[in-house]
């Protein structure tokens, strides 16, 4: 039998736990937060139920458009619903214990063996296991796998005190809505809370470093999302950059960098993560890390040192659940002699929460603007026949392919059910699909995914596209 040890129990740890003994190795799971890890129990699982709620006001704040009027004839339909934020919270709390209660079951029928507690490195095939009792045990490890994940950065001069100074761990705390609520980041996280509690009818501030929102994201779907905000009334302060912020009375006081103050009831200090890397034994066990103390690993999850691998958010590779799940399962893969395909972040889905959703696939707008040959096409989600009986006017779908052979190499979707839709485009992405093929598949009518075929549609090797949608 081979001997597997797992340093985390996220999705990089538990799913390559699964794997590990399904492949026949003996596995043990060290995890010190729950199973599930952070993704579970304090960031994906617990945001993503928020936002479902923030989502069912969104709609709620457009029944109007559609015809719809309250029984009594009398006031709005969106004055009758507010959000009782405890309730919201307990449901999200019981909603993430939930899950990973059912993870912690599957693993035990798979017959994994659960270690509540730390582990480090502890020799070249050896890992010390540090149970919440203090009881300490040397695991043997022909194989051991670290996905530790990572925690809020946070600023020496705005440290978190769970109560109006709060990272993203800490919003599920809140028992009432805040008043006005400042999110100081405007990457995924702070865009993703920004919308979520102004859906929920909070006064938002948006302080972001960049000159828009989601710097990362496609530049027209990050456009369309701060249009979106500013349209809805949320304040965004661009180009500025937190320095500080303190409690004052029954608020909190912001500085800024150029020595602005923004005061609200609560801030959100969502200014990225730090890999939980340290105390693990890394380089006594010559596992190399990178500057900002991500681990180093190769398209298998092998790290620099024989025997260890590495998955998830703390190797820095894509900081995405569905990645780190890979990860896993690909160190098991290839550390227990099974067929196994490098990591291939071309035909990996990613999806920001906001309202509407920006998802994305394949090769970007960016590479093509700096020299990737490719044809695209944007279709404007107003002209879908469905996205007008729904009311949606906000949003797009772009399609990416090769301008000889048609083969579909990327695409954007920004849209209520932009996670959704994106399914079709990383599928033709994934199989080297035509847009030919694209196009001749079925799709219901009237439908969103109706573009999708369309886009394909227009992308016909040879075809001519209108002039304002060919890029």
């Amino acid at each position: 039998m081979t001997d597997v040890v797992i340093i985390g129990g996220g999705p990089g740890g538990y799913e390559a736990a699964l794997v590990g003994a399904q492949l026949g190795g003996t596995v043990t799971l060290v995890e010190r937060q729950g199973i599930g890890g952070a993704a579970v129990l304090s960031d994906v699982v617990p945001s993503k139920s928020l936002i479902a709620a923030a989502d069912v006001m969104s709609r709620v704040r457009g029944a109007e458009r559609l015809g719809l009027r309250p029984a009594s004839g009398h006031g709005r339909i969106k004055d009758g619903v507010t959000a009782d934020l405890a309730a919201v919270n307990d449901r999200v709390t019981k909603l993430a214990i939930a899950q990973s209660d059912d993870i912690r079951s599957r693993l035990e029928a798979s017959g994994i063996r659960i270690i509540s507690g730390t582990g480090r490195l502890h020799g070249p095939d050896r890992v010390l296991a540090v149970a919440e009792d203090g009881r300490r045990e040397v695991l043997p490890a022909d194989i051991t796998l670290i996905a530790t994940g990572v925690r809020p950065r946070e600023l020496p001069e705005a440290m978190p005190d769970g109560e109006r100074i709060l990272n993203w761990t800490q919003m599920y705390g809140l028992k009432e809505l805040p008043t006005r609520l400042i999110v100081v980041g405007s990457g995924v996280t702070g865009a993703e809370f920004a919308s979520a509690y102004h859906a929920l009818g909070v006064e938002v501030v948006l302080i972001s470093s960049r000159a828009q929102v989601l710097p990362s994201e496609d530049e027209e779907a990050a456009r369309v999302i701060q249009g979106v905000f500013e349209s809805t009334g949320m304040t965004i302060l661009s180009r500025s950059r937190a320095v500080a912020a303190r409690r004052e009375g029954d608020g909190v006081v912001v500085t800024l960098s150029d020595g602005r103050t923004v005061e609200g009831s609560h801030v959100l200090m969502a200014v990225g993560g730090i890999p939980n890397t340290e105390d693990l034994g890394l380089a006594e066990g010559k596992v190399a890390t990178s500057a900002s103390g991500h681990i180093v690993v190769d398209k298998v999850s092998r790290t620099s040192a024989r025997g260890i691998y590495a998955a998830g958010d703390c190797t820095g590779v894509f900081a995405l659940a569905s990645v780190a799940a890979m990860q896993g399962r690909i160190a098991m893969w290839h550390s227990l002699g099974d067929a196994v395909a490098p990591l291939d972040l071309r035909s990996v889905s990613a999806n920001v929460f906001t309202s509407p959703s920006v998802a994305s696939v394949g090769v970007s707008q960016a590479e093509i603007d700096a020299g990737f040959n490719a044809r695209g096409i944007m279709m404007p989600l107003r002209s879908n026949a469905r996205a007008k009986m729904q009311g949606l006017s906000d949003g797009f779908i772009k399609l990416f392919c090769l301008p000889t052979t048609g083969i579909v190499v990327g695409g954007v979707v920004v849209a209520p059910s932009a996670s959704e839709l994106i399914h079709p485009i990383a599928l033709a992405v994934s199989a080297k699909l035509t847009v030919d093929q694209l196009a001749q598949a079925f799709t219901v009518y009237p439908s969103l995914s109706g573009s999708i075929a369309e886009a394909a549609r227009r992308l016909h090797p040879g075809a001519a596209i209108s002039e304002h949608v060919d890029y």
